[in-house]
């Protein structure tokens, strides 16, 4: 047996310099900020944890119903509840740096200034990188998602890059955008250092019984098994359009789906909707993918690559 057969299959990665001890990342908005889940799964083994998204200001969030199961998948409309980005850092995040994995916080906003406010205090805290959520809606711009236009998910990119010059940022794609790959290579050309996709598909449910619409705001965030292939498909479209590395996301549920997204040329994935049914899953992933490199005689992921 040869050095190459007996050594231990090297899982870690590392994004914009940031160095994860694992290819699987808990996705903003279905790992809260990561204590809720402990007992349930080995936390320490994550990659990373990407926070439920972040705004300057706290956010009450929707009203109504926020969850909707749907076949092969779940429809959210949760409205960016969260405690604000200044309670955040003083009540969740050691917390979250006592868990072990890489931090990753979901930074959102509704205006140019919220963005660049939320990115200033990010910047001197002790997360590891910041993630921004394009697909929020521009108030300034009549309510249409930043990441739906090229110039406007450049503008916000631009914006936090110059509040934050000290994090790695990964702009999160919406894949609602008319030219998503217009709006990565905008993003990438303002200063992103990692693009992240897919976010939620919108979509729209109605309650027969009621004759209304599900979701006060009719439309919510479609995510599970069912939009996978698209998001694949999308993953490996935009790797060959821009030249930082890309995070995969979009239904994934087991090893098997992961490697799909690694294979296409993701340098890590996000898991989220299956946490929600299975929280052991992203364990469960990351040493599917560990079998799969040592069955195959590889050392390490970028090894895998078929691209």
């Amino acid at each position: 047996m040869t050095a190459r057969e007996t050594r231990e299959p090297d899982i870690s990665v590392t994004i914009a310099g940031v160095k994860l001890r694992s290819p699987v990342i808990a996705a903003s908005g279905t790992f809260g900020f990561g204590a809720d889940y402990e007992g349930l799964l080995d936390i320490a083994s994550l990659g990373a944890i990407c926070t439920k998204g972040l705004t300057l200001h706290a956010r009450a969030g929707n009203t109504g119903q926020r969850i909707h199961e749907t076949p092969a998948g779940m429809m959210n409309s949760i409205g960016l509840e969260n405690p604000g980005i200044p309670v955040f850092l003083e009540r969740e995040l050691p917390r979250m740096r006592a868990l072990g994995p890489a931090i990753i916080a979901n930074l959102s906003g509704s205006t140019l200034e919220e963005y660049s406010g939320g990115a200033r205090l990010l910047d001197v805290s002790g997360i590891d990188m910041i993630e921004i959520n394009i697909s929020c809606p521009n108030v300034e711009s009549g309510g249409m998602a930043f990441g739906l236009c090229p110039a406007d998910a450049a503008a916000v990119t631009r914006h936090v890059r110059q509040a934050a010059p000290g994090k790695p940022l990964m702009v999160k794609l919406s894949p609602n955008a008319p030219d998503l790959a217009a709006v990565a290579q905008a993003c990438v050309s303002a200063g992103a250092d990692a693009i992240s996709l897919v976010n939620t598909f919108k979509a729209a449910a109605i309650d027969i019984a009621k004759r209304a619409p599900v979701f006060a705001n009719v439309s919510a965030g479609l995510s599970g098994p069912c939009i996978r292939p698209i998001a694949l498909r999308m993953v490996w479209e935009l790797f060959d359009v821009v030249d930082v590395p890309i995070v995969g996301m979009g239904g994934i549920a087991c090893a098997s789906d992961a490697l799909e997204f690694l294979l296409a040329g993701a340098a890590a994935v996000q898991v989220g909707s299956a946490t929600f049914a299975h929280p052991p899953a992203m364990n469960e992933i990351a040493a599917g993918i560990k079998d799969y490199i040592g069955e195959r005689g590889f050392s390490c992921i970028k090894e895998l690559s078929i691209r």
